[in-house]
């Protein structure tokens, strides 16, 4: 027993000696430590000893384990620093090469058009409300969002919204698919055309710049009595004239109108007693005439090239 257990202790210093990975030095210690290992199989045998003969070769049997796991450890010390050593090596660093910057990201040009709208209407007393989705084909989709927004909302009202509409057969360079659109309705006693006008003329100045113009033109709408298009100086030209204006010196950016009796009576409102108006503008057209951009298509290719710009 006793030349069984030298055996064994010089056949794993052996091995333990040879192994030059971590992962091989972990299967020597199963080997001879393990439950099935080389150490338990003595450990089995020793019901076959006379009495007297036990406990001194229990204690050559500690004495042998304790030896082959002091050896394992030094060895995976030393396996663990080459290791170390190694990587370090691989992947050295040059502390005196130039750092990379940060690309830090900033807001899309259509958010910025969006929320300075926001900005301005909020602070003419308008009440901003979450937006629905929506298809939007020529006229009925607004008239739905409209009755929508009124129904069981206490008086007088000015809300604004935020849509994001979907606009078949319409994508190229000034249109897209798929685009958002800001919705203001006010409704009150005594509220004229005449309001109208003024709400939209100080939100154009606010929102470009002081000098600008603002121009209605008739244009009908199934929902309203009467409606319009508004058009304001082109920022390209001035309003001198120019290919982006067709040389007019105009841009329209809103539509708007006086709301119809019928829109508000399917609201639940009288309009013998209420009157009201309404008005939508889209960001990206906001956004391509704050910024001169020329094709809308810019705004959603994720160039970072023309993004940064902003």
């Amino acid at each position: 027993m006793k030349e069984k257990l030298q055996k064994i202790r010089e056949e794993a210093a052996k091995q333990i000696l040879a192994s030059e990975e971590l992962t091989k030095l972990n299967e020597v210690g199963t080997v001879f430590l393990g439950k099935k290992g080389e150490l338990a199989s003595v450990l089995k045998g020793i019901k076959d000893l006379l009495p007297e003969e036990r406990p001194a070769i229990v204690q050559l049997v500690n004495e042998t384990r304790s030896a082959i796991e002091d050896m394992l450890e030094e060895t995976k010390k030393k396996l663990e620093a080459a290791e170390l050593n190694f990587r370090l090596k691989q992947e050295a660093l040059d502390v005196t090469l130039p750092a990379k910057k940060n690309r830090i990201g900033h807001r899309h040009p259509v958010t910025i058009a969006l929320e300075e709208a926001a900005r301005i209407l909020t602070g003419m007393g308008y009440e901003a409300v979450e937006g629905t989705d929506a298809l939007r084909t020529q006229d009925s989709p607004v008239q739905v969002r409209m009755i929508n927004r009124i129904e069981s909302r206490p008086l007088p009202l000015r809300i604004l919204a935020l849509d994001r509409v979907y606009c078949p057969d319409q994508a190229g360079d000034a249109h897209s698919l798929s685009l958002h659109q800001i919705e203001g309705i006010a409704i009150d006693q005594n509220i004229s055309f005449a309001d109208l006008k003024g709400t939209l003329t100080v939100f154009a100045k606010e929102l470009f710049y002081k000098d600008t113009k603002v121009k209605f033109r008739p244009h009908h709408f199934p929902f309203a009595a009467p409606g319009a298009k508004v058009d304001v100086t082109c920022l390209w030209c001035g309003g001198s004239g120019c290919r982006f204006c067709k040389d007019t010196g105009w841009i329209e950016t809103l539509s708007c109108g006086m709301m119809h009796p019928k829109v508000l009576k399917a609201g639940g409102i009288d309009p013998e007693q209420y009157a009201g108006f309404f008005f939508d503008a889209c960001p990206e057209g906001i956004a391509m005439q704050k910024y001169k951009i020329d094709d809308m298509r810019l705004l959603y290719e994720n160039d970072s090239r023309f993004l940064s710009q902003f």
